[in-house]
C-alpha cells in the first residue's frame, strides 16, 4: 500500500469528523500534472481553506506539480474550470477520472500524523467506509510496517483499546509485532503482559524482539519462563533462541535446544541449521558443526558461508578450501560473502596463485566491482606483496569508497611504499573523500617511518581542523610519531590530555619514552597502568622490558618475567625475545641462554636476540654456533640475522666465516639488503682486509647513511684520516645527511689521529650546524680526544659539562688516560665514580692499582686490590686468539690448559732472546714485586 492511501487510513481513523463529508477521492493525470478531486456529500461542498482550517492538508507534491480540487455533485463545472486555467479539458493528454486505489499513488514526503486534534501535512485517498472495525486497525498496522512508524504503533494501541479490542488476540499480537519491530521493548512489555500468553506467537514475538536488540540473556530468560508457563515452543521460537546462544558464546545450552528441537520432534530447517551451525563454528566445535551440516538437506548459500567461515575462524584454511570446492560441486552459487571470507583467507595465508583464481571466478560472476569483494581482492593483493595488480584493480574500479581508499593506503605502508602512500593521501583529499580514523591509523605510519616532523605536525592540524575522531589509534599514531621525532614534550601533552587512557595508548607511551632513553618514565607509566587495575597485553610488556635492560634492574625484570609466567604469556615469542634480551643486557647472559633453551616456539625474533646478546658480550664463538643451529632447525635468516652473525666474525677476526656468509647473501635475496652489506662492510675493514670492505661499498646499487657510516668507520680504523674525511666529504655530497653515528665515528678517529682542534671542530659542527645533541658516546669520545693529548684538565672539564651524568664508559675513559699520563689524583676522582657505578668490574680496581704502582705508591696499590678480593670482584683473565686453516685458536693468560701450550712456551723462551736483541724491553706494571707478576706469568718468564 502507498503511502499516501497509509496516510488516509490514519487520517479517517484518528479524524473521522475531518473526512466525514468525504466519499471518494480521484486522480486526474495528464503529462506531468496530477489533479486530485474529493467527492463530498451532496451539498456539503467546503473550500480548500475550510478544510484546511479542519486539519486538512491542502498541498501538492514536491516532485511532481499537483493540484486539489474540491467538488460536489451540483459544481462539477467547477472541475472542467479549474481544468481550463490548466490549459487542459476531458480527454486531453489522457485526462481520466478513476478511484484511486491503495498503492496507485505513493506520496512519499508527507510528515507522520501527530497531535491530539490537528493533522499536519497529511494527504488521504481511497475509499472510505465510516464504521471503524479491527481490520482496518489491522490494515493501518500493515501499512506502517517499517520500523519508523512507533508513534502510529501507539495511536492503533490507543484505538485499539478505546474501541474495546481487548480480546482480539490477533490483533493484539500485531500490535506487539509493531513495537518489537520498532525496538520499543518497554511498551512490548506492557502489551505483552495484557495478551493471552497460552499462545505460543507472544513468546516468540518478545523472545525475537530481545535477540534483535542484542539482550540475549532477558531473550533467554523469557524461553525459560515460556517452558515454565507449560507453553510448548513452534518452529518459529528455536532461531531466536539459538541466535540467543550464539551471543553469549553458550555451547552448552546451544546443545541443549539442539536436543530439545530432536525431542520434540521438529525437523532442523535451513534457519534453526544455519544459527546452529553459526554457534558451534565460532565456538570452536568445528566438528559438530560439520557433523550436523551434513546431516541437512536443504543447504542455501548462507549455510555454506557459515560453514566456511567456521573453519576460517577455527585456522581449518585448508578445510575452508575444500568446502568451498564442495559447495561449488553441489551447484550452489557463491555469492559475495562467499568470495569475501575465500580471499581473506588467501590474503593470510599469501595464496596469490589460489587467490588469482578466485578472482577470475568473482569476475566470471559478477562481483568484481561489488564492494566487499572488491576491497577484500585488494586486501589480497597487497597482503601477497601484489602492489602493480592492487593498484591495477583500484585503478579500474568504476567508484571507490572510504574502504577502498583506506585499504589501498595502508597496503602501501605496510610493503614499504611510503611516497606512494603519501600521494595516494593527497588524491583522495583532491577526490573530496574525506578520511577518517582508519585512513589516519594507516597513513600516519608511513609519517613515522620518515620521521617527518613538519608533516606529521600538518597531519595532526588536519585532524583537529575538520574534526576527525580521535580514538585510540590514531592518538597512538600520533604520539609514535612525536616520539620518533624526539618531540617527546608534545607526545605527552596527547596522552595527558586524553579523555580515556586504555591500555594501547600506555603502550605507545611506554615504548616512545624507551626509545628515547627515558626508561624512569617508562617504568612510571607501567606503574600507574597498573595502579589503575588495566591488564598489560604483550605488546605492553615487550616494551616496558627494554626498560628494565636500559637501566640494568635485574630484580625488577625478575618481578616482571614472574608476572609474565602467572600470567601465560612466556611462550609468545616477542615477550620472550624481550625477555632474553633483558637478561641478556643485565649481565646475565646465563639466564638469557637457559629461557631462551626453554622457549617452545621460537621465531626470527627470538634467535636473532640471542644471536646478538652473544656477539655484544663477547662470545662470538657461542654466535656463529647459535646461527648455524637456527638454520639447521628450518627457521629463515633475515638482516638481522647476518648482520649479527657478520658482527660475530668481525669481532673473532674469522674472515673465512665472514666470507661464507657472504657468499650465502649472494645466492640468497640479502644480496641487496643494505644493512646487512653495511655489516659486511664492517666485517671486512675489522679482520684487516679494507680492500674487500670498499669493493662492497663501491658494488652497492643503492646506498644508505649507514653504509656510508661503515666504509668511513672503516678508513678510521686503519688510520686513514684523510680517506675517511673524503669520504665523509662524499657522503655530504651525495646528499646523505650524517647522524650522531657519522659523527662518533669522525670525532673517534680525529682522536686516534691526534687531532685534536678537528676534533672539536666536528663536535660543534655536530651540536650546533646539524643540531643533533651529543650523546654519552660522543662525550666519552672527546674525554678519550684529550685524554690522549694529555689535556686531562680538559677531560675532566668536558665530564662535568655534561648535560646528564656521566656513565662508566665516560669515567673508564678518563682513567685509561690518567694511567698513560700518571695522574693519580683525577685517577682517585674517576675510580670513586666507577667503583660507584660498577663495582663488579675488575678491569678498574687492576687499572688503579698499576696506576698507584707506577708512582710507587705500594700501599694504595696493596688497598686497592684487598678492596676488590673484599668485595669479590675476579680478575678476568686476558686472552688472544689467532685463526689457523679456518680454525680459531684462543690463548688466556697464563693458561696452560691449550693442547700445545708446551710447545707456544717453549718457541716463545726461544723468541724473547732475539726480541732482547732487537731491542726490545719488557714494560712491567709491578717491577718491585715479582710475586704478583708471578700470578699472571709462568716462572720461565719471570727473570
Amino acid at each position: 500500500m502507498g503511502s499516501f492511501s497509509k496516510q488516509f487510513l490514519l487520517l479517517k481513523a484518528f479524524y473521522p469528523s475531518s473526512c466525514s463529508h468525504i466519499q471518494e477521492f480521484y486522480t486526474f493525470s495528464c503529462n506531468k500534472h496530477i489533479i486530485h478531486a474529493y467527492r463530498s456529500e451532496p451539498m456539503s461542498y467546503q473550500d480548500p481553506t475550510s478544510l484546511k482550517s479542519n486539519g486538512f492538508p491542502y498541498s501538492s507534491h514536491a516532485m511532481v506539480p499537483s493540484t486539489p480540487v474540491y467538488y460536489d455533485e451540483v459544481g462539477e463545472r467547477k472541475l472542467h474550470m479549474r481544468l481550463e486555467s490548466l490549459n487542459l479539458k476531458m480527454g486531453d493528454g489522457g485526462i481520466h477520472l478513476q478511484p484511486c486505489l491503495p498503492g496507485q499513488y505513493n506520496h512519499s514526503l508527507y510528515p507522520r500524523v501527530k497531535g491530539n486534534n490537528k493533522i499536519t501535512d497529511a494527504s488521504c485517498g481511497g475509499i472510505i467506509t465510516k464504521p471503524l472495525k479491527a481490520t482496518q486497525l489491522s490494515s493501518i498496522l500493515q501499512a506502517c510496517s517499517g520500523s519508523c512508524f512507533l508513534q502510529q504503533g501507539k495511536q492503533v494501541h490507543g484505538q485499539f483499546i478505546v474501541n474495546g479490542f481487548s480480546n482480539n488476540c490477533q490483533l493484539g499480537e500485531e500490535i506487539l509485532c509493531k513495537y518489537v519491530v520498532c525496538s520499543s521493548l518497554l511498551d512490548a512489555k506492557n502489551m505483552f503482559y495484557k495478551l493471552d500468553l497460552s499462545h505460543t506467537k507472544p513468546w516468540n514475538l518478545m523472545i525475537r524482539g530481545f535477540a534483535m536488540m542484542g539482550c540475549f540473556d532477558f531473550a533467554l530468560l523469557f524461553y525459560f519462563k515460556m517452558l515454565g508457563c507449560q507453553v510448548y515452543p513452534d518452529r518459529y521460537t528455536f532461531p531466536s533462541v539459538v541466535k540467543a546462544c550464539g551471543g553469549l558464546n553458550n555451547v552448552k545450552l546451544g546443545i541443549l535446544v539442539h536436543d530439545t528441537i530432536h525431542l520434540m520432534g521438529f525437523k532442523v530447517d535451513i534457519y534453526v541449521g544455519s544459527a546452529l551451525v553459526k554457534l558451534y563454528a565460532q565456538n570452536g566445535c568445528i566438528d559438530n558443526a560439520r557433523c550436523l551440516f551434513d546431516k541437512m538437506s536443504q543447504r542455501d548459500c548462507v549455510l555454506w558461508n557459515v560453514m566456511l567461515h567456521g573453519y576460517v575462524k577455527c585456522g581449518k584454511l585448508d578445510n575452508a578450501i575444500r568446502k568451498f570446492q564442495e559447495m561449488r560441486s553441489s551447484g550452489t552459487k557463491p555469492n559475495s560473502v562467499t568470495f569475501a571470507c575465500l580471499l581473506s583467507v588467501c590474503a593470510v595465508e599469501a595464496l596469490i596463485d589460489f587467490g588469482t583464481q578466485l578472482h577470475g571466478l568473482v569476475v566470471r560472476c559478477g562481483l568484481e566491482f561489488d564492494s566487499p569483494v572488491a576491497n577484500t581482492l585488494l586486501s589480497m593483493y597487497t597482503k601477497c606483496r601484489e602492489l602493480s595488480d592492487a593498484r591495477k584493480l583500484f585503478d579500474l574500479m568504476p567508484w571507490t569508497d572510504l574502504v577502498t581508499w583506506n585499504g589501498m593506503i595502508a597496503g602501501l605502508v605496510q610493503n614499504g611504499f611510503m611516497d606512494e602512500a603519501s600521494h595516494l593521501f593527497r588524491e583522495m583529499i583532491s577526490a573530496c573523500v574525506k578520511p577518517d580514523p582508519i585512513t589516519f591509523a594507516s597513513f600516519l605510519p608511513s609519517v613515522t617511518e620518515s620521521a617527518s616532523l613538519m608533516q606529521g605536525k600538518e597531519i595532526h592540524a588536519y585532524i583537529v581542523r575538520h574534526g576527525v575522531s580521535l580514538d585510540v589509534f590514531v592518538k597512538s599514531a600520533l604520539i609514535d610519531i612525536y616520539f620518533k621525532c624526539r618531540e617527546v614534550e608534545m607526545a605527552c601533552k596527547i596522552f595527558t590530555h586524553s579523555t580515556t587512557v586504555d591500555v594501547v595508548l600506555c603502550t605507545a607511551m611506554i615504548s616512545g619514552l624507551v626509545l628515547n632513553g627515558m626508561n624512569v618514565d617508562a617504568i612510571e607509566i607501567f606503574r600507574w597502568l597498573l595502579q589503575v587495575k588495566m591488564s598489560p597485553n604483550t605488546v605492553t610488556l615487550a616494551s616496558i622490558l627494554p626498560a628494565c635492560a636500559g637501566l640494568a634492574t635485574l630484580k625488577l625484570g625478575k618481578e616482571l618475567h614472574g608476572n609474565i609466567i602467572k600470567t601465560g604469556l612466556h611462550g609468545m615469542c616477542h615477550v620472550g625475545s624481550a625477555i632474553t634480551d633483558m637478561y641478556a643486557k643485565c649481565g646475565e647472559l646465563d639466564l638469557a641462554c637457559r629461557f631462551f633453551g626453554k622457549m617452545s616456539e621460537k621465531d626470527a625474533v627470538c634467535w636473532n636476540s640471542m644471536i646478538t646478546s652473544y656477539s655484544q658480550n663477547a662470545k662470538p664463538v657461542e654466535a656463529l654456533d647459535l646461527f648455524r643451529q637456527m638454520g639447521v632447525e628450518g627457521t629463515k635468516y633475515d638482516c638481522v640475522s647476518v648482520s649479527a652473525a657478520l658482527s660475530a666474525c668481525a669481532n673473532l677476526q674469522a674472515i673465512h666465516y665472514g666470507k661464507e656468509i657472504h657468499g650465502f647473501m649472494i645466492k640468497g635475496s640479502l644480496s641487496s639488503d643494505l644493512f646487512a652489506e653495511s655489516a659486511l662492510i664492517d666485517m671486512y675493514a675489522k679482520c684487516g682486509n679494507l680492500n674487500f670492505a670498499r669493493c662492497v661499498f663501491d658494488m652497492m646499487p643503492e646506498k644508505c647513511e649507514v653504509s656510508w657510516n661503515s666504509i668511513i668507520a672503516a678508513y678510521g680504523n686503519h688510520g686513514l684520516f684523510k680517506e675517511s674525511l673524503s669520504l665523509f666529504n662524499g657522503m655530504l655530497g651525495n646528499g646523505f645527511e650524517p647522524d650522531h653515528i657519522t659523527f662518533l665515528a669522525i670525532i673517534s678517529l680525529c682522536a686516534h689521529a691526534g687531532r685534536i682542534d678537528d676534533g672539536i671542530h666536528y663536535f660543534h659542527c655536530m651540536t650546533e650546524e646539524h643540531g643533533i645533541p651529543a650523546r654519552m658516546e660522543h662525550y666519552a669520545c672527546m674525554v678519550d680526544l684529550f685524554g690522549r693529548a694529555g689535556r686531562l684538565i680538559e677531560a675532566f672539564e668536558t665530564i662535568k659539562s655534561m648535560p646528564f651524568s656521566p656513565d662508566a664508559g665516560v669515567w673508564g675513559t678518563l682513567l685509561g688516560a690518567c694511567r698513560v699520563h700518571g695522574n693519580v689524583e683525577l685517577a682517585e676522582v674517576a675510580s670513586k665514580q666507577l667503583f660507584d657505578l660498577d663495582p663488579q668490574n675488575s678491569g678498574y680496581y687492576v687499572l688503579l692499582s698499576n696506576i698507584h704502582a707506577d708512582a710507587a705508591q705500594w700501599g694504595r696499590a696493596h688497598k686497592v686490590r684487598c678492596l676488590m678480593k673484599e668485595r669479590g670482584v675476579q680478575k678476568v683473565p686476558a686472552c688472544s686468539w689467532i685463526g689457523i686453516n679456518n680454525t680459531t685458536h684462543m690463548f688466556f693468560a697464563a693458561d696452560a690448559s691449550y693442547l700445545q701450550s708446551s710447545q707456544v712456551y717453549s718457541l716463545l723462551n726461544n723468541l724473547l732472546p732475539e726480541l732482547r736483541r732487537e731491542g726490545y724491553v719488557p714494560q712491567l706494571c709491578i717491577p718491585m714485586h715479582p710475586q704478583t707478576m708471578e700470578m699472571y706469568l709462568p716462572e720461565e718468564f719471570v727473570q
